[in-house]
């Protein structure tokens, strides 16, 4: 009876576990119903904050110098360009010997001519020889310029400040009837003068429209200089800030000040020597019918050129640029922030760390940092090699042109064959140390003009023993062209 009982009053096991099943099953739509729901909500949020990246908290206009004021509307573009003021801890100096009392900079960097004194022989009567350091980020790119015994000590014009300050305040605060006879001005001013017009370093103004936030180029001397060299290529007419693509852009903002310049003439007018084209054949061809010379060598009597810091020219004949990447996909690499990506605006060497290295080289090729790393070890040493050769090269062929004429044993036409093949070998030299990227923008064309810069050296010691050399031969077969990939990036 009693088993009866229960057979009738108690569910069996197996009718148990039928009643659980129902409810189980209601548990899991729940769960996913809510999870579903969650996901819509935040894909329509993500959505939504992609659609607008940003909200308007103060008003830009075309006279809000201040990045500050851009940072409330963009907070964390605005905190990578102040994070432009972090140092490089091995190229970090204590400012021990101001050459003014008011260069209170508690740091500076290393001296370039310390590390490489064959720098001071070939700049021998320049103001370059003087001072001349590692560069660091633009948060001090004019304070750096201000203090440096190249500007205190010697007479410089305005226009040095192209590249070191913010132009569209310092053209503004200028008392001129448009914005050619600002730059104008500016450019033939005193630099002791032009520099009390500047308010800071390069800021969001200077590469975005105000309006649009669209990139923009603000440098006259590159508007004029991008022009002349698009001519060269059969493109007529062309203005960057209507003609150029966003890809292009993405290059030319930076270009505004990362290249090689010269000032022209009694109003000191900043001038790019492109209308040849973008190598450093075509520069050297270009000064030479300009007949321009930098200064007077100090210890040979030759007119030389200097070369000022030509990335742009540099990257132009590398593989990089054949494959359409530029230089903020690599210096400014996109980043996550929030639902949508931005550019990182510490603006930096993808070697810097393994992260920076993930973020542009690795967004390419299919490899890891530590071999990305070495890579550009083996460019940057195989191009220290060439240069080694080519500075030792130049040095010889100084110590030779001052033996030969303290000794008096040179005619004036070997004199003068050697002083062009010295104005060539320095210039090249000069333009290839003074490139940043120490052979990575160009790996190819780097090490190619180094060893044409040692071929001219050489023939110039030739010269001046009386062996004819031909000073005009032909040099197109070191300007390398990559050609571009199909597929190329972007």
């Amino acid at each position: 009876m009693i088993d009866e009982y229960r057979t009738e009053k108690t569910p069996a096991p197996a009718q148990r576990r039928k009643l659980w099943i129902p409810l189980v099953l209601l548990v899991v739509v729940a769960v996913a119903t809510a999870f579903i729901t969650w996901l819509l909500l935040d894909i329509l949020q993500n959505k939504e904050e992609a659609a607008h990246p940003w909200a308007a908290v103060a008003e830009i206009t075309d006279t809000t110098y201040d990045p500050a004021v851009w940072g409330q509307n963009w907070p964390a573009q605005y905190e990578g360009y102040k994070a432009t003021a972090e140092m490089d801890p091995e190229n970090k100096v204590e400012n021990t010997d101001p050459s003014v009392p008011e260069d209170t900079r508690e740091f500076k960097t290393k001296s370039k001519l310390a590390l490489e004194p064959r720098l001071v022989s070939i700049w021998k009567g320049y103001a370059f020889s003087v001072e001349y350091n590692e560069p660091r980020g633009h948060e001090y790119m004019l304070e750096d310029q201000k203090y440096v015994k190249r500007m205190t000590d010697f007479e410089q014009p305005g226009a040095c400040l192209n590249c070191h300050a913010s132009i569209p305040q310092v053209l503004d605060s200028i008392n001129a009837e448009d914005t050619a006879d600002a730059w104008a001005q500016m450019n033939k001013m005193p630099y002791a003068e032009a520099v009390q017009h500047a308010g800071g370093p390069v800021a969001c103004i200077d590469c975005h429209n105000p309006s649009t936030m669209e990139l923009r180029v603000t440098r006259p001397a590159f508007m004029e200089g991008i022009k002349a060299a698009k001519a060269a290529e059969g493109i007529k007419d062309f203005d960057v800030n209507r003609d150029a693509t966003n890809e292009e852009m993405r290059t030319y903002v930076c270009a505004q000040c990362h290249v090689e310049y010269y000032f022209k003439g009694e109003g000191k007018t900043l001038t790019f020597p492109w209308t040849k084209g973008l190598t450093v054949t075509d520069a050297i061809a270009y000064y030479d019918e300009a007949g321009f010379s930098d200064f007077t060598h100090k210890d040979t009597g030759a007119n030389v050129i200097k070369a000022q810091h030509p990335d742009f020219e540099t990257w132009s004949q590398g593989i990089h640029a054949a494959n359409g990447v530029t230089c903020a996909d690599c210096h400014m690499p996109y980043k996550r922030e929030g639902a949508g990506k931005i550019s990182d605006h510490q603006v930096r060497s993808p070697m810097i760390e393994d992260a920076q290295i993930n973020a542009s080289c690795l967004t390419c090729h299919h490899s890891t940092e530590a071999e990305m790393r070495s890579r550009v070890d083996t460019i940057q040493g195989r191009w220290s090699d060439a240069r080694d050769v080519a500075f030792t090269a130049v040095q010889n062929l100084i110590d030779d042109i001052v033996a030969q004429r303290k000794a008096g044993t040179v005619t004036d036409e070997d004199l003068a064959k050697a002083y062009d093949f010295q104005r060539k070998a320095q210039f090249i030299v000069d333009y290839s140390v003074s490139e940043n990227s120490r052979g990575f923008h160009a790996p190819q064309y780097s090490v190619a003009i180094l060893n044409m810069a040692t071929d001219y050296a050489r023939s110039g010691q030739l010269a001046l023993r009386g062996i004819s050399v031909d000073t005009q031969r032909p040099a197109a077969s070191y300007d390398i062209q990559p050609v571009p990939r199909p597929g190329a990036k972007k």
